[in-house]
């Protein structure tokens, strides 16, 4: 029997749920009716009442980085409004993980500061058998730790390329390729902190809330972030993760927990996880309706279904812009990663894409982690020069020439091309 992709199995949750909604077995907060009908058109019913409204970006808060409190030396980060962007070519040499000191940042507002030993965690919910239950860190550290190495990519990774090499205007944080890290977390299994909660069998869906401000954009206010996951997603891989790369969650990173969903779009990976609601009910928040699908002419006027897997990319360790030498063998390196399946080629081309060379591999293809890849060039002539790299996963899927417009710029999956300039 053929196993349903998990794109196909995000499409028939995101069916499923619209028609409960439509018979009143489904819960929105914090969403408006207009906008959830918007979403729900796609049942058939409610199509041509509305149009899906673009995304509504938050105002940019100066050049700093409001509400991060780690440093962000500009030679490790680009800031964006409230998030720090890795550069890339700080990567090089750092091996699989990413060092805490240079992982990205992507804030909604600003980073509180949790004391572990005063955090507790509330499960609750219709999907429940009894009451809420409550874990502090302690209780956490008593289930059975598990680590698992897995990347942490922004939904948006590589959206200024939109407008950079498509010529596409969108709208969110202009990010290049370095809204992604890659780490060593260790914590408690959700599933197994569900059973202990007494998750029933009529539970379909899992929401994550964070303990950071109320997120408000154009003076609405959305409440804190949350966004609902599927049960069987919830019981598959999903950490409750209180440790990065051997040491404690740093403040910036989640502490005291995070909750992080491998191979899925970072939006999923809730920071500061302060309460989880376990529901017999379908749950929407404006993370899964607003944002997080995709809108534009190529979709229905309701969007995509809610972004699951995030897509597949291949970025150098190099600046943007540097400066190679004539004649002068350089050893490319670089890195590639995929949500769906671990990365088992990657291709170069140093003439704009009319030749290609295979790469060399550093580590095993692996789900939602990437590989590192480098490859000897010689550059002969002077000029502006654009490096591609192209890579190719164990799903069958390889980077296109151009990705897909959608308003809000997510899941840009096109090879980059890379400028350089040989003197």
């Amino acid at each position: 029997m053929r196993r349903q992709t998990a794109s196909a199995r995000e499409r028939a949750y995101d069916t499923g749920r619209r028609r409960q909604w439509l018979a009143g077995e489904a819960r929105a907060e914090g969403v408006s009716r207009r906008r959830l009908l918007t979403v729900l058109s796609a049942a058939g019913v409610l199509a041509p009442l509305l149009t899906a409204p673009g995304a509504h970006a938050a105002p940019a808060r100066g050049t700093a980085a409001p509400g991060i409190l780690k440093p962000l030396p500009e030679h490790l980060f680009t800031v964006r409004g409230t998030n720090a962007e890795t550069r890339f070519e700080v990567l090089r040499g750092t091996g699989l993980h990413t060092p805490a000191d240079r992982f990205f940042v992507r804030n909604h507002t600003e980073t509180p500061q949790l004391d572990a030993a005063e955090w507790a965690l509330r499960v609750w919910g219709s999907g429940l058998r009894g009451g809420p239950a409550e874990f502090g860190i302690d209780d956490l550290k008593s289930f059975r730790a598990y680590e698992r190495s897995a990347l942490i990519e922004c939904a948006g990774n590589g959206r200024g390329l939109f407008a950079e090499q498509q010529g596409q205007e969108v709208s969110g944080t202009a990010w290049r390729l370095g809204a992604v890290g890659s780490g060593r977390w260790r914590g408690a299994r959700l599933a197994d902190v569900l059973r202990a909660a007494g998750v029933s069998e009529h539970a379909v869906d899992v929401m994550p809330r964070g303990l950071d401000p109320a997120y408000v954009d154009d003076g609405v206010d959305q409440g804190r972030v949350r966004r609902p996951l599927p049960l069987a997603k919830a019981l598959e891989d999903v950490l409750l993760a209180y440790e990065l790369n051997g040491e404690p969650l740093p403040y910036d990173h989640g502490h005291p927990v995070r909750v992080v969903v491998p191979g899925w779009v970072g939006i999923s990976s809730v920071k500061w996880v302060g309460d989880i609601e376990v529901s017999d009910a379908p749950l929407y928040s404006p993370w899964n309706t607003d944002t997080y699908r995709l809108f534009g002419p190529s979709y229905p006027p309701e969007g995509s279904a809610p972004l699951a897997e995030q897509t597949l990319k291949a970025a150098f360790e190099l600046p943007w812009e540097a400066q190679l030498r004539v004649r002068t063998e350089h050893l490319l390196t670089g890195r590639a990663w995929s949500g769906r399946g671990g990365v088992d080629r990657v291709e170069v081309s140093t003439d704009g894409g009319a030749r290609w060379r295979p790469a060399r591999l550093h580590d095993r293809a692996r789900s939602a982690q990437w590989v590192r890849w480098s490859l000897p060039w010689r550059p002969e002539r002077t000029g502006d020069v654009e490096l591609l790299a192209r890579a190719h996963d164990t799903a069958g899927r390889v980077q296109p020439e151009r990705t897909v417009f959608n308003e809000q710029g997510y899941l840009f999956s096109a090879v980059v091309r890379h400028p350089v300039r040989v003197a």
